[in-house]
């Protein structure tokens, strides 16, 4: 069933069905109207003569430069081939559908000026799979994603490079293969289709809910490190958390005591302490911010990809063009911070629990849980790479949002960099999700020492699925297959799912 869209009412989760799933995208009626009387405006505009920025005015510090109808073509297109100064990595195909996806919802709200082919040709560009070359460096995110939009424009118009069906060939023979006629950009055009945050927010949008995905299973990998260490269950107590309370320090808490429901671990424990470290019992605390915080983050992309970034915008219903600075990345660039640095405090968090797992001082287990010490090392050289890898998410966490450098002869004299600013929340979330698949292997090695005490209702359906796919560690192997082993079952969200399918007492709680 195709996907329905008209610039109000897109949701993350469409923008990640589209983007991964391939699922066709349509343009509403009542969107094209919108469009219609817009462009109906721009054209008036030219007709007339009338001196307005974009549309007969050049960009930046060239917006004082009146150009000629007969020269607005040129114009339109040397915009796109001088902006397209894009470096570094291709962007994910992935991601650039959903840019694709985010660039004609923002048109389509109808205050943009141009005409229905551009929407169109982008709307079948995505659909059959013209994915347009774009560089991952150059946004300072302030005229929006210039650069990297200028890139997915020059495919539009049968330049540049692009990946059909996984292939990489020129624009050109990408649009001639899919049977899509390029464009030639009218007024407006250009800068309409360059000027917004969507490149930053597509990013963003799979940084979240990647993050979304690893605040639970560091929910789950939380709980059974508490059985591999014989935690206490106590600092859960639902009383604790009402009298501070913080929505996701409440929901953690819930979810760390159904995941323990009829633990006999923790039951039979018998270690004589009255608390546990910090790693242990403030877990609804740390997590619980985390979760706080990616719920903001969740609110500002909802809004972003249902609105109109570029500039100026067409108000038809008033008949005014008005210059303004919805292009700003500036919202997007400290949610993306506040993102990666709630991360990063996952990372740091479970990084502790691995070392109290395989130090047997503080663990009471074998030491980095392998039986036979000193002829195997166990786990001990996965918490270095838990290390390493915290390490590097603490240097990715340094904000970009508070950094601003001037471009365009100083007319853009205060910019975002909110590209950058989630290109490393998307970079920490991988760096998590590996942190998170070495805790599970270390809490399900805890756990199997706990035997023949069984592990609460939801750590024994994760441990299950670990163990499906990695056997307990008896001697030493090869341990970088067993964390992308692990890793996987993160990503595909097999554990996640099939806890959030208990329904004895408070479900498992994945919402943020």
């Amino acid at each position: 069933m195709p996907l329905l869209i008209d610039g109000e009412n897109l949701s993350l989760e469409d923008v990640k069905s589209v983007a991964c799933k391939g699922i066709e995208v349509r343009l509403l009626d009542y969107a094209r109207q919108r469009i219609r009387e817009s462009r109906k405006m721009v054209e008036e505009y030219v007709n007339r003569g009338e001196i307005v920025y974009g549309i007969t005015t050049g960009f930046g510090k060239f917006s004082d430069v009146v150009i000629s109808r007969d020269e607005g073509r040129y114009l339109q297109k040397n915009l796109i081939m001088s902006h397209a100064a894009g470096v570094g990595a291709p962007l994910d195909e992935e991601i650039v559908r959903a840019i694709m996806l985010l660039r004609v919802n923002a048109l389509a709200k109808g205050y943009s000026g141009v005409r229905e082919e551009i929407l169109d040709t982008l709307l079948e560009m995505t659909n059959k799979r013209v994915h347009p070359v774009i560089p991952e460096k150059g946004s300072v995110g302030a005229s929006g994603d210039l650069a990297p939009l200028a890139h997915m424009v020059l495919v539009m118009l049968g330049e540049g490079e692009a990946y059909y069906k996984g292939t990489r060939m020129s624009g050109k023979q990408a649009m001639a293969t899919a049977g899509i006629k390029p464009i030639t950009l009218e007024a407006k055009e250009g800068v309409a289709l360059i000027n917004g945050t969507q490149v930053m927010t597509a990013i963003g949008t799979f940084a979240l809910l990647a993050g979304e995905n690893l605040v639970q299973t560091a929910d789950i990998a939380a709980a059974m490190t508490m059985e591999g260490l014989e935690g206490i269950l106590a600092a859960f107590d639902e009383k604790i958390q009402r009298v501070r309370p913080h929505p996701g320090q409440i929901r953690c808490a819930e979810n760390v005591r159904l995941l323990l429901e009829q633990s006999e671990i923790l039951e039979k424990a018998n270690h004589g302490r009255v608390q546990d470290a910090y790693t242990l019992r403030c877990i609804p605390q740390v997590h619980g911010a985390a979760r706080d915080a990616l719920a903001y983050v969740r609110s500002v992309l909802e809004r972003e990809i249902n609105s109109a970034t570029d500039n100026p915008l067409i108000f038809e219903e008033t008949g005014e063009v008005i210059s303004g600075g919805n292009f700003h990345g500036q919202p997007i660039a400290i949610a993306m911070d506040v993102l990666g640095i709630a991360l990063s405090v996952l990372g740091n968090i479970a990084e502790r629990r691995i070392e109290r797992l395989l130090n047997p001082a503080l663990s009471g287990l074998p030491a980095f849980l392998t039986e036979k010490g000193g002829l195997n090392s166990g786990f001990m050289v996965s918490q270095y790479t838990a290390a390493a890898l915290v390490s590097e998410n603490k240097v990715l966490s340094h904000p970009a949002s508070v950094d601003s450098i001037p471009t365009s002869a100083n007319q853009e004299d205060h910019v975002s960099m909110g590209t950058i600013a989630a290109r490393k929340a998307l970079e920490i979330s991988a760096n998590l999700q590996n942190i998170l698949a070495i805790e599970l292997l270390c809490a399900a090695q805890g756990i199997d020492y706990r035997h023949p005490s069984k592990p609460g209702i939801g750590t024994g359906i994760a441990h299950r699925i670990i163990r499906q796919q990695v056997p307990h560690l008896t001697e030493d192997r090869i341990l970088y297959r067993d964390i992308s082993k692990v890793a996987g079952l993160i990503k595909d969200e097999v554990m996640v799912t099939e806890i959030k399918k208990i329904k004895r007492g408070v479900a498992f709680n994945g919402d943020n």
